[in-house]
């Protein structure tokens, strides 16, 4: 049952919680349906006796987001998650029948999903419950035992969060372990089962190489630059607001944000217009508004502005699409925190280039690059001559143009007249391609990545395998020219 909560704890401490989930994972490879489904429904009542005191805990970190927005952008999606995966566990769980080739009739055969047996997530600071728990509760959906690293960068939720888990779930169960990027290091070298990273690819690569020490799987959600290509005939201001909802979400600090438009050329008054009223629509005022999120950390924020410069010194053209200041009202702002300090405004950029690191990087934050094109042909080389990205948004009217985008460039996911919609999709597996990551969770996808796909061949008492035994004559010569015929 629930263990005691363990924090500060040392590199010695985390590698003896590590094998006490391995060891109890040899000691029972088989984890009974009605056990998993206890953990998730355990998961649920979590998320709905302690959500609260997990959202204020992000909210302490960021200084400025709101509990409405932790609530849609985390909780909403976990409670979808258990839903559909309690809906569907048991289908899942059981063998699944394969049909035996003729040469080896009448044997039977199924594939038997089993736990893998310990699995490790490193997780993020930018969605730190939804990226912390999804994987968690799909893992443990399949059986294993889950150890999650949340990032150093959330303090206060990382320790709200070994808090609760260590009340709601025994150690060799699911548990938390606090620290730097030295604790991170640590728990990717340990020789999990499978291995959950989001985050940067540069930190992936690191990640990765520590893992194949130990033949550990991994499943990595990067990032990259998801482009967006608005088409010359879509309607241009709903367009502008789905943009601007995708981009502007948790400030822009969101893995498949719109990281840069792909627009007609002679569009860019009219874009810049159409998200400007978009902008004033979702935030009427950004100073002070807990709707709109800070940015993470002040070296962050730092590394947001001088992108901005570079740019700019560069020759490109930055255009401040922020709504008129209101200023918010003084008791209200005082129990904000400092995060007002770090609320960017959102802006666009024309004219960037390749040379400028806002399109060599991934930005992650409240600025958006335009970038015009005169041909179809021209915004799918842009596309094609840079890494795979995570997500890929068009938006248009023409189904023709549409699936010529789509069978012209690989991105991990697409979504088609709206942006970020195709990871709420419990069907459709999620993850990213080359820079972007690999491996895919959600849904049963999750549920097979999380699990051993055992092959199981039962042989039949009337089995003619005999046949194929030496020594090899005119018998065998027979019934491999038989055999011809048939396959």
């Amino acid at each position: 049952m629930p263990g005691p909560i363990m924090p500060g704890m040392t590199t010695d401490d985390i590698r003896a919680l590590f094998e006490v989930q391995y060891q109890a994972s040899r000691a029972q490879p088989d984890v009974p349906l009605l056990l998993r489904r206890e953990r998730l429904l355990r998961m649920r009542k979590l998320i709905d006796e302690r959500g609260p005191e997990l959202a204020a805990a992000v909210q302490a970190d960021f200084g400025m987001r709101s509990l409405r927005l932790t609530e849609v952008a985390d909780f909403f999606v976990l409670r979808a998650l258990l839903s559909h995966t309690l809906s569907h566990l048991a289908r899942w769980s059981r063998p699944q029948k394969v049909r035996t080739p003729l040469h080896l009739q009448p044997a039977r055969a199924w594939i038997q999903r089993q736990p893998l047996g310990v699995v490790g997530v490193i997780a993020p600071w930018n969605y730190p419950i939804q990226l912390a728990l999804a994987p968690a509760i799909t893992a443990l959906a399949a059986g294993n035992r889950v150890m999650v690293k949340p990032s150093e960068l959330t303090p206060h939720l990382s320790a709200k969060l070994a808090e609760v888990v260590g009340q709601f779930f025994a150690p060799d169960e699911l548990c938390v372990v606090q620290g730097d990027a030295s604790v991170a290091a640590l728990v990717a070298s340990l020789p999990f089962d499978h291995l959950v990273f989001t985050g940067s690819t540069a930190v992936g690569r690191k990640v990765a190489q520590a893992a194949a020490a130990n033949l550990t799987p991994t499943t990595l959600e990067l990032g990259g630059k998801s482009p967006c290509i608005i088409d010359a005939n879509c309607n241009l201001q709903e367009a502008a607001l789905k943009i601007a909802h995708g981009k502007l979400l948790n400030a822009g600090q969101t893995c498949i944000a719109p990281d840069y438009v792909l627009l007609p050329q002679g569009s860019e008054a009219a874009f810049t217009e159409a998200y400007r009223a978009a902008v004033a629509r979702l935030f009427p005022q950004i100073e002070g508004n807990p709707d709109y999120a800070s940015i993470i950390s002040a070296r962050h924020l730092a590394r947001l502005r001088t992108m901005l410069q570079q740019a700019q010194t560069q020759g490109a053209e930055v255009v401040s699409v922020q709504p008129a200041p209101v200023a918010p009202a003084p008791n209200h702002q005082a129990s904000l925190g400092d995060g007002i300090s770090r609320q960017m405004a959102p802006v666009l950029v024309f004219g960037a280039t390749s040379s400028m690191q806002l399109m060599q990087e991934e930005i992650f934050g409240p600025v958006l690059p335009v970038i015009t094109y005169e041909r179809l042909d021209d915004a799918i080389t842009h596309i094609n001559a840079n890494p795979r990205p995570l997500a890929l948004y068009w938006f248009g009217n023409d189904a023709r143009v549409r699936d010529d985008v789509l069978a012209r460039t690989v991105s991990g996911g697409v979504t088609v007249n709206d942006t970020l919609m195709h990871i709420a999709h419990d069907n459709l597996p999620f993850g990213g391609v080359g820079d972007s990551g690999w491996g895919a969770y959600h849904g049963e996808q999750g549920f097979v990545r999380f699990s051993h796909q055992k092959s199981v061949l039962v042989q039949s008492p009337w089995a003619m395998g005999w046949l194929f035994y030496p020594p090899y004559g005119a018998r065998f010569d027979r019934v491999m020219q038989a055999l011809r015929r048939w396959l």
